[in-house]
């Protein structure tokens, strides 16, 4: 069994209220679930307008499926309307 977690560091240049970024974030973690099956999660800077941690996990019974799919949200993610990649940072378990 193979655990892939990647996690991005995000500005959301076009957020003026933790309203707007839960609305953002929450489309995003829903792409990236009805897309690639993956659990998604806000993992800091919970407080802050305009910055998030989003981290991703995949558990799969092969790595290279698991890089695969990661790649692919990484792809999605960097393509985002209102998000941009300050740092990304991939594991594997």
């Amino acid at each position: 069994m193979v655990v892939g977690v990647i996690t991005w560091d995000l500005h959301l240049h076009g957020c003026q209220s933790l309203k707007e970024k839960r609305h953002v974030l929450k489309s995003l973690k829903d792409r990236l679930h009805n897309r690639f099956n993956v659990s998604a999660a806000e993992t800091a800077h919970n407080d802050l307008w305009q910055r998030a941690e989003l981290t991703v996990c995949v558990v799969s019974n092969d790595r290279i499926h698991a890089e695969r799919v990661l790649r692919e949200a990484d792809r999605l993610v960097e393509a985002a309307a209102g998000a941009r990649i300050l740092d990304t940072s991939t594991s594997f378990l």
